[in-house]
């Protein structure tokens, strides 16, 4: 039922007399008593989730982007995923038990708590709270939220899994859309309504259906029929968060729990029990954000070149584009030594890219690089890649004052993925997406072996880790800055790419701060679709920058510290093997592998 025919049905299937107070409470998780209808001439409807709310969203710095897509997507969880599961709302800041005092301090969009408390001191409006989130797991939660900030609804209003009238719901828009149309029924005398939300495809939905609505009522030959209503549907600004990345790694976790838990139990019809894997997408010194700031006063564009047609990286100096054997870690240093570089030249191709030449300090320091020059990656135009440093044969000196030495730290640009467990999956290949047959028997020699080939360098010898081909690939590659093309459940696309997280579209600046996520990430609570866009096969796969996950816009210039290693997450396990046994894992984040 789309919203352009749900008005006339629903006229069409059901008598005016049906339409009652009594029937309309039904709707409500309150027990509050309604105002009598002739009282009523305005009925003011609020959105939860990101209208008056600003509930987490997944993390796109944290998962690939499949599994964002996968997260909120019902079918990929017994439990339905991030829209379904409490555990995820309650984790909201500090937790509930530190939240609810404080009534979620930061957490809401003042400007519509304003309006709602505007909406509630009108004596003839009725203001209602409207979310497609499921009753039986979070009327409780969001009465508890809502009564901690003291917004005195007259309605609040969750999908049940069946109508007052033992209706069922094909879409959250559907369910509603029924809703909207007992109210409008039984307070007949209101002369507008008032709808606020967050989403553009909901905003839409909801103006075609009281045109629909209006028109269905202008051609009734019923004299008892309410008259027509006057119908604004208020777009909301978005307001996107964030949880800190370890309580949602520790939620994702226990859902995953969950999960297996009913796969075992044999009530539901998914077969593969999931776990969280660790994607490294290159291991690198890696630059903190204050000296990547620093570096990035090097680049001088040329005249006429706008910097939003540039990408600035300025954030590591490449050991290897993958995850580093033992071997040659250990070589290194192991992740978190550091190492001291300065800047010794500078160097353009064809206004494409800027490199900005380092030598260790000191000069007899032990280091690895993918290059045979070790350089620092400063910009990139949008269809440049980082491999074209190969082409870089004149480096220009430059002044003692910008030979700038700066500290790095050995570390790793990883995202999290869900898939399937693998039986005999070792933990160095589980660092690779859904590797193929070939990647495995690549594989097959082990973490602490690498295989002396044309292209990484030494300062004191030539030599290459195992499988990758000589030449330099880049300080950053566009590996996973936010969303990536990463598997969801089942997927078996690999060696994908994706854009650094989304500078733009960060929402407002209510939010203390929280991490902002790109907008892209927030769907329906029912209609998340997994963005193919994002899954590319084969190794030679060359991404453009602008291919970041869904929301995140060309270029991100912002230097918000994800060029550094991602935070160590601790040593417990609490994943499910292919027999079913749950894992250990007593003590840090348990991550899967």
């Amino acid at each position: 039922m789309n919203g352009n025919t749900t008005a006339a049905n629903v006229m069409a299937g059901r008598k005016l007399a049906s339409y009652t107070i009594t029937g309309l409470k039904r709707w409500s998780c309150l027990t509050r008593e309604l105002p009598p209808v002739s009282q009523v001439k305005a009925l003011h409807v609020y959105d939860f989730d990101n209208t008056l709310f600003m509930s987490p969203l997944p993390n796109l710095k944290l998962w690939t982007s499949q599994t964002t897509g996968s997260l909120q997507t019902q079918e990929c969880f017994v439990n339905g995923g991030w829209w379904h599961d409490p555990h995820i709302l309650e984790a909201t800041g500090q937790g509930i038990e530190k939240e609810e005092p404080r009534a979620w301090d930061g957490w809401w969009n003042e400007q519509i708590v304003d309006l709602v408390h505007l909406s509630i001191k009108q004596s003839d409006a009725l203001t209602i709270l409207l979310t497609g989130r499921g009753e039986d797991n979070f009327a409780q939660l969001i009465k508890r939220i809502v009564a901690s900030k003291k917004l005195a609804f007259d309605m609040i209003c969750l999908k049940p899994q069946a109508g007052p009238n033992n209706q069922t719901f094909t879409s959250t828009m559907n369910y509603k859309q029924a809703i909207l149309q007992d109210l409008v029924h039984t307070y007949k005398d209101a002369d507008e309504i008032r709808i606020y939300e967050d989403r553009i495809k909901h905003t839409r939905a909801f103006r075609e259906h009281f045109e629909t609505f209006n028109k269905t009522l202008l051609n009734s030959s019923d004299p008892a029929s309410r008259k027509p209503i006057t119908a604004e549907v208020i777009q909301v600004t978005e307001t996107n968060t964030t949880l800190d990345p370890i309580t949602e790694t520790a939620e994702v976790q226990r859902m995953i729990n969950s999960h297996n838990t009913a796969l075992i139990s044999g009530n539901h019809p998914l077969s593969a029990p999931l776990e969280i894997k660790r994607t490294v997408f290159f291991t690198g010194y890696l630059v903190s954000p204050i000296d990547t700031a620093r570096l990035l006063t090097l680049v001088k564009l040329p005249s006429g070149m706008r910097e939003n047609e540039v990408k600035f990286l300025a954030n590591n100096i490449l050991i290897t584009p993958r995850p580093c054997p033992q071997l040659l870690l250990d070589k290194v240093g192991g992740i978190g030594r550091k190492q001291t570089w300065q800047v010794i030249g500078i160097a353009s191709w064809e206004s494409r890219f800027w490199a900005a030449r380092v030598t260790p300090v000191p000069a007899n320091a032990s280091y690895h690089t993918d290059n045979p020059t070790p350089i620092v990656v400063l910009a990139l135009t949008r269809n440049a890649r980082p491999s074209e440093a190969n082409r870089i044969q004149n480096w220009q000196p430059i002044p003692s004052d910008k030979q700038y030495i700066f500290q790095t730290e050995v570390g790793e640009k990883v995202q999290l993925r869900i898939e399937p467990a693998v039986e005999g999956e070792g933990e160095y290949e589980s660092l690779f997406q859904n590797p193929n047959p070939k990647r495995r028997r690549d594989h097959q020699e082990g973490p602490d072996s690498y295989r002396p080939t044309k292209g990484g360098h030494h300062n004191d010898e030539n030599r290459r880790l195992n499988g990758v081909n000589g030449g330099y690939r880049g300080g950053n590659q566009n590996r996973g800055r936010g969303g990536n093309n990463n598997a969801n459940p089942g997927n078996q696309n690999r060696n994908t790419r994706g854009g650094r997280g989304g500078h733009n579209h960060r929402g407002n600046n209510n939010s203390n701060n929280r991490g902002r996520v790109g907008r892209g990430a927030y769907k329906s609570l029912d209609d998340v679709q997994s963005n193919s866009r994002y899954s590319h096969h084969g190794s030679s796969y060359q991404p453009n920058y602008d291919d970041g996950g869904p929301g995140q816009n060309f270029p991100n210039n912002n230097n918000d510290g994800n060029n550094s290693s991602f935070p160590a997450l601790g040593g417990g396990i609490g994943t499910y093997n292919n027999n079913g046994a749950q894992g250990g894992g007593d003590g840090g984040l348990p991550y899967g592998k």
